[in-house]
């Protein structure tokens, strides 16, 4: 019955059906509605699909996708990129006309991941907004707080997950009781890096992801559009609301040739990176389409996503092809493979799309890169490094190594690095500097150590001519690696912990005491007025990324715990004044102090404070403590010259005012001991310019004006005093 009234509501129904899966789906909908037959009897025939093994319940919505683009194709009546497909599909509501880099878009992602650092104070945040359970998938991955400082046959990863479980098991656990009291899967300590879970187990074409993590667009490998986003964006999404985003402009990158040689897929974006720049990406999608595009693996593709991050852009993605169905079916979802070979016409990029900028790059002339040092948009051809050494007088030895990492540590990385080491030790040759090897996950660890590529590299102490054991020059052939292991993947241990159907009984516990985790306090809202006479805790010269802001390292620990991490603040970046790192003019003391102390005196003052800052301000790691620990000392401001963007929607997620100079020449007219008042703020608007009076020591004035981003919904956040203080406020209406 079930079949015969599927056909006919496809033939004789008013809406055509661009693919039979997507149609009979539809008409599964329908019939339930109508009580014709139940959903687990339609779910069989109409091919709803788990949007992952851990998760049977949630399917994926490629209806929607496609519902949302025949309005919007409608509106604009034009050929659409792949990267506007996926976004725009994922519209709250389609009737918007979306306009490149101009709207902001209202968007419903499929999910939510974070890593352990940056999962401690979203999920405080969560915690603090009263909700009893994440509305949309989410998981919390450990890897992040694993730090490599053992080594040696007796030591090395064990040793090294070992002492992580113990140095951070108040954390771990808090994590993992947060994520089964509010419904959210827990990857333990060891399953591996987020990034490669991510795209073992949940990513899947035409996917919305948001991360917190800047890397999170590794999933654009798989076809998703991945997106970093500091934690407040998080617990939006995880509250069920809809994640705001500015239309990206689209990047397109046209990939001819093939990879040859030693030449691999991290070339592809190293030698973007020296095109673009590190803020050549913001604002926007970086596409990849072309017949280059079929010549790099799955896994390959994820590499190239991942670090889309190093030049600003706010994700990467390629379209849906073979290799992709060939790594879904490896790892165990060749029910999604199916369905996306199904909706394939929505998985890539349409005949004539427009792209606001084409970058073509030809694989089979593309030569091996090395980017920096110090910045990952210095890019060499290999060619030409031992030149560009020689020229900048850098360190000629390298003193150590990594195999993996968040970027390279699939089992292509690993077997293609393998196969160089077999060489090196059938010459007789051994490491002459250390090296770390960081499988991506516990199924790549399990699978290599099966296959023996861990042993081959243990063996040789864990390029081009090298001594032999005899003294004679071997030069050793280009690396080869399988892209998927010809025996299956190997599980490993199961590291995943699901949350139980009803976690109200689970108990939350952060000690008062605790040095690692502390529940937050709601910030204070807009008191209505304009900033008058605000102190300048710093002006910044030069490069501020997320790090100088809120250093790593040593402050990891702690990511929990708001007031501890705020003595990191700003502790890297350059003053302008006598050109040192943490050491500012306390305008009450008249003494030189460092930067986190000065702040704290100002706010025990009640004195407001800002920040003046250079280009690319917040470029980085999506550090969101960046911005919770200006706000949390009594920051008020950020004015620069440009923003990363993750950065300035942290700022306003804060409510802080991430300002930028009309005129970036007015950055020059700042002295770091004036006072400044921002004007404007009565009738801030979107789209409308405030004012900055600045009062210099000698009581001379000047003023300039600054531009901002806010649109109204984010001016509501300013005026509350946070997104989070708006909700709790939108909360308390509806009840």
């Amino acid at each position: 019955m079930f079949r015969s009234l599927a056909r006919e509501l496809v033939q004789d129904g008013p809406t055509r059906f661009r693919s039979t899966a997507v149609g009979l789906r539809r008409v599964a909908a329908t019939c339930c509605s109508r009580g014709l037959g139940s959903s687990s009897q339609w779910r069989f025939m109409s091919g709803g699909v788990a949007m992952s093994r851990f998760e049977p319940d949630q399917q994926i919505n490629y209806e929607r996708i496609e519902d949302n683009l025949k309005i919007v194709r409608n509106n604009l009546n034009r050929p659409l990129t792949l990267s506007e497909k996926i976004v725009y599909g994922h519209l709250d509501d389609p009737s918007e006309i979306p306009k490149r880099g101009v709207s902001y878009l209202k968007l419903r992602p499929d999910r939510v991941a974070m890593q352990d650092a940056t999962a401690q104070m979203a999920v405080m945040q969560f915690i603090s907004s009263g909700l009893q359970r994440t509305a949309v998938p989410t998981t919390i991955h450990c890897d992040h707080l694993i730090e490599a400082t053992t080594a040696g046959k007796e030591f090395g990863g064990p040793a090294d997950l070992a002492r992580a479980k113990m140095t951070n098991e108040e954390v771990y656990s808090f994590l993992s009781t947060a994520a089964a009291k509010y419904g959210m899967g827990f990857w333990k300590p060891g399953s591996g890096i987020i990034h490669q879970i991510v795209l073992e187990n949940y990513a899947f074409p035409g996917a919305l992801i948001i991360g917190t993590d800047s890397h999170t667009p590794n999933a654009g490998g798989l076809g998703a559009c991945a997106v970093g986003v500091g934690g407040a964006d998080a617990v939006d999404v995880m509250a069920g609301l809809a994640w705001e985003l500015k239309a990206p402009q689209v990047i397109g990158v046209k990939l001819t040739g093939k990879l040859s040689n030693w030449t691999s897929p991290k070339d592809v974006i190293l030698k973007l990176a020296g095109i673009l720049t590190v803020k050549g990406g913001t604002g926007a999608i970086v596409e990849y389409f072309g017949p280059g595009v079929d010549a790099i693996s799955c896994t390959g593709m994820g590499t190239i996503c991942n670090m889309g991050a190093e030049i600003g852009a706010t994700t990467s993605v390629f379209p849906f092809n073979k290799r992709m169905y060939d790594y879904l079916v490896a790892t165990k979802r060749e029910s999604i493979a199916k369905l996306a070979e199904s909706f394939q016409e929505n998985l890539s990029a349409d005949p004539g799309a427009k792209y606001d900028k084409v970058i073509e790059i030809n694989l089979s002339e593309l030569e091996p890169h090395v980017n920096g040092p110090f910045t990952p948009d210095l890019a060499h051809p290999l060619s030409k490094f031992a030149d560009a050494v020689r020229a900048n007088n850098w360190p000629e030895e390298v003193s150590a190594g990594l195999i993996g990492s968040c970027t390279n540590s699939s089992y292509e990385d690993m077997s293609r690095a393998a196969s160089i080491v077999r060489q090196a030790k059938a010459a007789g040759i051994n490491a002459e500097a250390p090296f770390i090897i960081t499988p991506g996950s516990e199924q790549i660890r399990a699978t290599i150590e099966r296959d023996g590529q861990m042993e081959i590299f243990e063996s040789v102490g864990g390029t081009d001519t090298l001594k032999g054991k005899n003294g004679e020059e071997v030069k050793l052939s280009a690396p080869y690696g399988d892209e998927l292991p010809a025996q299956g993947f190997d599980a490993g241990q199961d590291t995943f912990q699901a949350p139980p159907p009803d976690g109200t009984h689970v108990e939350v516990i952060v000690d008062s005491k605790s040095e690692r985790l502390q529940l937050l306090a709601p910030f204070q809202k807009w008191n209505g007025n304009d900033i008058e006479d605000a102190l300048i805790l710093i002006k910044a010269k030069g490069k501020c990324t997320t790090d100088h802001i809120s250093m790593a390292g040593p402050w990891l620990k702690y990511r929990g715990h708001l007031d501890n991490i705020s003595n990191n603040l700003l502790i890297g970046a350059i003053n302008a004044e006598n050109g040192e790192p943490n050491k500012v003019f306390n305008a009450l003391t008249q003494t030189w102090d460092a930067v986190p102390a000065t702040a704290r005196h100002y706010k025990a003052s009640k004195i407001p404070w800002v920040v003046i800052g250079d280009e690319n301000y917040g470029e980085g790691s999506s550090r969101e403590h960046a911005a919770l620990e200006p706000r949390h000392l009594g920051g008020v401001a950020v004015i620069v010259k440009s923003f990363a963007r993750i950065h300035e929607t942290n700022l306003k997620k804060q409510g802080m005012l991430p300002l930028t100079f009309a005129n970036a020449a007015d950055y020059d007219k700042i002295h770091p001991r004036d006072k400044l008042s921002i004007l404007g703020l009565k009738t801030f608007a979107p789209g409308k310019q405030l004012t900055v009076l600045g009062k210099r020591e000698d009581g001379t004035t000047y003023q300039f004006h600054v531009n901002h981003s806010f649109n109204s919904n984010q001016i509501e956040w300013f005026k509350a005093g946070s997104s989070l203080n708006r909700m709790a406020e939108m909360t308390a209406a509806q009840k």
